[in-house]
């Protein structure tokens, strides 16, 4: 089934494919794909988190975290988007084109979000999810073959897909008698503070701390 056959309204189909920089050099055509970017990131999240929900009922909520990451995160997207072509179909400035933007995973896992948010807006819930479920859900057994990556992993595979540094973990206090301390960590990028977790140990608290951070990041992943 091809992409376009998802739409009615092309106009929808031609945004949520508009990169910015295309914006910029066609000044007043029609807008990016920024606004659907956001409402698909929302959908995306709801649709995914209730497929986890009853699919796994007896797993706790730190377990369907760490599989909802490996489902959303911009690697993933990005594969997902170049399954669909995405790359090929987008609207790019010829600078963004130039230095690799139909390859960039940030960008395609953006677009894919953008897609999913015009579906949602041009055929409903319905159509989306069964969108979802066909190019995203469909790879959960895949998922579940391997060993989950922890938070700490899926935090730092995020952050260096953004092009960041990779995440740093800081001891921020420690308190309690020897036989039972606890141990406060914050994880930062470039001097900016993600989150902070608590653990028995100073490897609990950072892996509190990274899911903590993916929490915020994954389903609302920024612009680069």
């Amino acid at each position: 089934m091809k992409l376009e056959s998802y739409f009615d309204n092309k106009d929808l189909y031609d945004l949520a494919l508009t990169h910015k920089s295309w914006v910029n050099e066609h000044a007043k055509v029609r807008s990016s794909n920024e606004r659907l970017e956001f409402l698909g990131d929302a959908v995306l999240e709801f649709v995914v988190s209730k497929e986890l929900y009853k699919r796994f009922p007896n797993k706790e909520e730190g377990y369907l975290t760490a599989l909802r990451a490996n489902l959303v995160n911009t690697i993933n997207l990005s594969e997902i988007a170049k399954k669909l072509g995405l790359g090929a179909k987008l609207y790019l400035s010829k600078g963004e084109e130039e230095t690799g933007g139909r390859e960039n995973p940030s960008l395609l896992a953006n677009t894919f979000e953008a897609i999913i948010g015009a579906i949602f807006l041009d055929k409903g819930q319905e159509v989306v999810e069964k969108f979802i479920e066909k190019y995203l859900l469909s790879g959960i057994e895949d998922k579940l073959a391997k060993p989950l990556k922890d938070p700490k992993s899926l935090l730092q595979e995020y952050i260096q897909a953004q092009g960041s540094p990779a995440p740093q973990y800081d001891v921020v206090s420690e308190s309690g008698p020897d036989h039972a301390k606890r141990f406060t960590i914050k994880v930062s990028t470039n001097g900016q503070v993600l989150a902070k977790g608590e653990g028995k140990s100073k490897s609990e608290a950072a892996q509190e701390a990274a899911k903590e951070a993916l929490k915020d990041l994954v389903p609302k992943r920024k612009k680069k």
